[in-house]
Parts: structure tokens; sequence; C-alpha cells
């Protein structure tokens, strides 16, 4: 071991090396290189956390693993391989949750270092907290394709992971997924739904039935929202029946159209494959045929039958097809996968006790199966372009392939970004990113001119953190504002809120102290604009003041937004008026510094996250999963970097307009701003500092001296 043998690391960092405590999160692409470097640099006193076991498709980046290690935990094998490059290493294993209640701040105080290779954004949130509360330093890494990067986050010195704004995720309207899709990942959202709706955890924003109250369905060249003529309506006022209430009637005898519960009425049917596959894909696309004023300007879908396709008596057991991945497969083809998977998925499911579910993940075979199936059903009926099922595969998880070089070369950095930090040598600790391609200045690895301060207005790591949180209380329930405000956009993991003004408990993490409350509209337990609640997470350390913006949204709007700085909350046409004039007169100051790539200021104030009434959202997951958004040939040195995939807006603020997907460029500076709604979710938005002016001094790259 490198730290075992004198001269090859200086005294003092051999020592240190040798007495660390290091704790790597993670056990991945990126995690499995980090433990191995760790180990071969001498590092004896080691924990590494998990809670993933070994899938096939890990093996060809994840070189700790082998074939007959699959299905088995990621850390525990990960220390065993480990422990053969050095026995004498002291290496413990967590098959866990790091967002479990038994890994508190007391649990990372213990640690010198903590190095992070997680895949999601969550995770990586609570990982920073912790680091923050125990005042230990993190380094953070992450990698996509050819692309990664390398960044230390320390208390107090550098900006968190939480101090820049995330970007939205991108997402997709009910009534789209619903009723009109017209791309494939529309479908394939869908097909995800419907999997929900049948054997996992389901959400009300994730129902897959027509919806009849899609606003290009109302009345429009004299017809209402159910695509009924006016003559039709005025049969109803003289009390007779219409030919839509008649076939309403017919399906409702038939126990299809109307039923109590998808899951329910599936089980009830014995998960029959041909009464499912007629009642998702001809009497729901019948039923929307009815809304004759979505078919105005868009294509009829056409329904399909199940005995048109899979005749009766013939066999639909063909369970070869679903091996052919990148075949696109025939609609024959998809129902019999159809039938195959759901007859498995209804077996797995049918053993569950209470109320388990399934949950859907790509790397598994059936439901990976039903997702495709049923996807490429979809695109057929509404003449869209169908895919194989590698494709579905890549959509439905939003994977960018990984690479085990930038897994390795991302995982060298964070090692040699470790020996600085025990070094505390912090201004030699600046974020590296990875790149395909070479800079202006023929670099690969390209270094921040310096480290990020701390943002004043994080919601985190600043020293009073507090938020304007702009919602709706008339339709924002408290369970909404815990589940989809405090937990799933602000990170936290079991919050108390009191009401400051009177000291009331709003919502307990106490099971059921609060849980009469649960139901209540926010304006009915009288939190109202102006009001300011008070939030604590004990497990996390960490206390938030929320001050209550009231605004009335429309269907479909964002019901809440989290705003960081209170002058985001000016009018928006005040607002737009003076981004205008502010962003022009940064144009004619800046102009001559600036390339032809863009334009637009830096300044960033803080996060600010949105949250979708009605929306269906695509959520990206990837085993390492850092973004880079590579330039063209053309624009060398612009980069955009991401560490993560979760949706948070950053709405316009009183500064000059950002501008989506816009890249300032000059000789030596290279700055990131928000990228374009239409991208996918992820990419953190990492502030690059001005480099300096002179070309005298050199970009250093890495050096471990």
């Amino acid at each position: 071991m490198a730290a075992a043998i004198d001269g090859v690391f200086p005294a003092t960092l051999q020592e240190l090396v040798k007495k660390s405590k290091v704790l790597v999160v993670g056990a991945g692409g990126i995690g499995c290189e980090v433990l191995k470097n760790l180990v071969l640099s001498g590092f004896t006193d080691i924990e590494i956390i998990d809670l993933d076991t070994i899938d096939l498709s890990n093996l060809n980046r994840q070189f700790l693993f082998h074939r007959e290690h699959v299905g088995k935990s990621k850390a525990r094998v990960a220390r065993e391989s480990a422990l053969s490059f050095n026995p004498d290493a002291k290496i413990t294993a967590y098959h866990d949750s790091v967002t479990s209640t038994d890994y508190g701040v007391n649990f990372f105080k213990k640690f010198d270092l903590v190095l992070s290779a997680l895949d999601n954004r969550a995770a990586r949130n609570h990982v920073n907290r912790m680091c923050l509360n125990a005042d230990v330093p993190l380094i953070e890494s992450g990698t996509a394709g050819y692309n990664g990067q390398v960044e230390l986050i320390k208390r107090g010195l550098t900006q968190c992971y939480e101090c820049t704004p995330k970007d939205k995720q991108r997402s997709f309207p009910g009534c789209t997924i619903r009723n009109t899709p017209s791309e494939p990942i529309h479908c394939i959202v869908w097909a995800k739904h419907l999997f929900n709706q049948l054997f996992g955890e389901s959400l009300e924003d994730e129902d897959i039935s027509p919806d009849a109250a899609d606003p290009d369905a109302k009345e429009k060249d004299g017809a209402n929202g159910d695509g009924e003529s006016k003559d039709d309506e005025k049969e109803k006022e003289k009390g007779e029946e219409t030919k839509e209430e008649k076939e309403a009637k017919e399906d409702t005898a038939n126990g299809n159209i109307v039923r109590i519960n998808t899951r329910q009425w599936a089980k009830d049917c014995n998960y029959d494959a041909g009464k499912l596959f007629n009642k998702f894909f001809n009497e729901d696309i019948t039923y929307l045929l009815r809304m004759s004023n979505l078919w105005k300007t868009r294509k009829a879908p056409v329904p399909v039958q199940w005995d048109t396709l899979l005749p009766e008596g013939s066999s639909g057991d063909q369970k070869d097809v679903a091996k052919q991945h990148h075949k696109v497969w025939s609609i024959e083809e998809c129902a019999q996968v159809f039938a195959n998977s759901l007859k498995e998925l209804s077996a797995n499911f049918l053993k569950l006790e209470g109320d388990d579910t399934l949950a859907w993940d790509k790397d598994d075979q059936p439901a990976m199966d039903f997702v495709a199936a049923c996807a490429n059903v979809r695109s057929h009926i509404f003449d869209i372009e169908r895919k194989s099922r590698f494709e579905i595969k890549s959509m439905a998880g939003n994977i960018i392939p990984a690479i085990a070089t930038t897994n390795a070369i991302t995982a060298g950095i964070s090692v040699m970004r470790a020996f600085k930090v025990l070094e505390a040598k912090w201004e030699q600790c600046k974020a590296v990113y990875a790149r395909l391609r070479p800079n202006a200045r023929n670099h690969f690895l390209v270094p921040d001119a310096s480290l990020p301060g701390p943002n004043p207005n994080c919601y985190v790591c600043a020293s009073d953190p507090a938020i304007t949180l702009k919602i709706d209380t008339k339709r924002m329930h408290i369970k909404e504002l815990r589940d989809e405000v405090l937990v799933k956009t602000l990170n936290m993991l079991n919050p108390d809120v009191t009401v400051q003004s009177t000291g009331s408990i709003l919502i307990s993490s106490e099971e059921g102290e609060t849980e009469c409350n649960e139901g209540k509209l926010l304006s009915e337990l009288n939190i109202v604009d102006g009001v300011i609640l008070k939030c604590d997470d004990f497990f996390q350390n960490y206390e938030l003041s929320i001050i209550i913006s009231h605004f009335d949204a429309e269907r479909d709007e964002n019901l809440f937004e989290v705003v960081a700085d209170a002058s985001q909350l000016k009018p928006k046409d005040e607002e737009q008026k003076k981004d205008a004039v502010e962003s022009k007169e940064d144009e004619q100051k800046t102009a001559v510094k600036r390339s032809a790539n863009g334009e637009g200021d830096s300044k960033d104030d803080g996060p600010s996250t949105s949250k979708r009434s009605r929306p269906t959202e695509v959520v990206e997951e990837d085993d390492d999963d850092c973004l880079v958004i590579e330039e063209d040939e053309d624009q060398a040195d612009v980069v955009a970097v991401a560490t993560d995939k979760l949706s948070v807006q950053s709405p316009p603020k009183s500064g000059s307009k950002r501008k989506p997907s816009e890249v300032i460029e000059d000789e030596d500076i290279t700055e990131i701003l928000d990228s374009s709604d239409d991208e996918p979710a992820g990419p953190t938005k990492c502030k690059r500092s001005r480099l300096d002016e002179s070309l005298s001094n050199p970009v250093e790259v890495i050096s471990i001296d």
C-alpha cells in the first residue's frame, strides 16, 4: 500500500492517511473505484454504506463485482473485494440507507472525511446536511457518460450542495399523458403510471383513465367538455337519454368503464390479460373519441381489440419475444409480452402482505417488459413511433450510459482531493470537471479558479435559513405541505411545523399527533398570507423559517414555489420591465467581454423550486449521475455541470433577466445559467468563478503535492 512505503507521500501526509477514518457513501460505479483507490493508497479505517444490491447490468463498470455476486449487497461485496488488496485494512460495510435514523449527525462526526458517490438527489441533500452539521469535509462526485466532476463542500468555506439552484424537472400536464400523447415519452410515462395503478404505490396525479376535465375538451363550436353537441344538451334538459348516456349505461353494465378502483377491478378480474387489455386500449380509447373537440386538430386514436391480436386459442406464451431488447416489437408481440409480464407481476403482487406494493425498477425484467409493451401499444393507437425495449428502458429511467473510464478518473480525482483535505490545503481543493473534449488550453481536466463561497441566501447553510413560500393556501392541504413542500422539495425527513405567532403545532413528526390536520386546507387552519411557520427537522438538526405568500393558482398552474430571495416576489409585469432595462444595460457594459455564445447575467440570488398541481413528472435516475453539458467544437471552454436529477426551478429575480440554456463566455470566464424547461431534469447549476485575466499564471490542473 502506498502509505506503507516511505517516500511515496510526504511524511506528514503519510501519517494522516494511516490515521484517518473515512466514510464512502455509495458503492456503485464511482464508489467501487473510490474504495479501491483508498485501500491502495493506504487508508486502513474505512466504512462504506449502500442500500442497493448487485444487478447483472452493473458488471460492465463496477469491477469489484462478478457474476456470482448478482443479487448480493453492493457494500458487503465491495468490502470483501477491497480486502483482497489489503487484508490488514479495517473496512466496515452497511447494507442500509444513509437516510436511516441510525446514521445521524453523531455518526458522521466520527469521520475525518466523507466521500459521496450517490445516485439520487434526496440522498445527496441529506448527506450534505449531515456533513454541514457534523462539520466534516465532504467530497461530492458524479459522472454522466464521458463527463464528470468532483467538488469540495466544507461548512463556512465553500458553497454547499444546495446553495445553487437545480434545473426544473421535465414534466407534462396530466391531460397530455391521459388524453393526447404526441411523443413516445408520453406513452412511456403513462405505462409507468399504469404499473403503479395496478401494482405499485398509486398517486392521485398518476391516474391513467381519460381526463374528462381536459380544457381542450371544453365547449367549443357547440360542444361541451365531453364532446356532446348542444342538441344533446337540449335532449338532456327534456329528460331524454343521449346516445352517450345509453352507451355509458351499457359500459357500466359490463363492469368496464365505471369501476370503484383500477387495482381492485383488475384483481376482481383475476388479472385476465384480455379484459385488462381491452379496458386500457379499447374501451378507454373509445371513451376518448367521444371528446370530439380533442380531435378537431389532432389525428384521432384507433382502438385495438385483444381478440384481433391474439385470437382465442392462440398461444401468447412466447417468452423469447421479450428477450429481443433491440427489436421493435410488433403489436401482436407487445400483446404477448403484456400477457406474460402481467401474469408474473400479478403473482408477485398477490404474494405481498398487507399494504405492501411492488416498486417499478428498470432492471426488473417483468416490470420493464410490462412498461415496454404497454407504451408501444399506446404509441400504435396514437400513431406515434414505437421504440425497442432497450430504447424504452433508457427513456423510462433517463439513463445516460455510464463509462468505466470516467468513473475511474473521477474516483481518482476524489481521492487526490482527499489528500489535500487531510492536509487542510483548502485552496488546492478547487472543483474539477472531466470532459470529453479538451478546452482551448488543451485540458481534459478543468479546475475552477477558486473555491465558491457559501450562498448567503441558501436555505440550508445560511446563518438564519428562511424562505418565502408562494402557495395557494385555498387549495393546498396540510398533508401536501408536508409531503410535497417539506419532504420532496426541501428534503426534510421528519419535519415538525409550528405557527410562530400562536405556537400551535401544525405538523408533528410524532406518529398520529397531528393526523387530524392532514386533510384540511391551509386556509382552514388560518395559514394565510403573511403567516410565518417555524420548521424543525430534529434528525437533520435543521431549522427553517417559512414566510407564507398566498396567490390564487389556476388549473394546472404551480400550486407552490419556494423563493429564497424576497425580491423575487415582485409583480411579474414590473419585474419583466426592470429585467429588460437592466439586461440591456449589462449587455452594453460587457459587450466587449462576451463571445458569440450568449448573453445574460450570472448573479444567483438563491435556489427556488416549484410544484405543479397536476404534473406528470419524468424523474431521472442513473447509477452515477452528474451531467456535464458539452460545448460545440467551436465553442471551447464552455461547460455546464450537473450533479443530480430532481426538479428545482429558479424563478426570475430582480437583477438582470436570466435566459434559459445560456452560457456567457469570454477568454477566461465561464458562467452557467438556467437550462431550458425542455431539458431533462437533473443538472445542478454550478457557478464557475472568473479566472485570472492574466495568462501569466497558467491554470493548475491537478497535483497531489
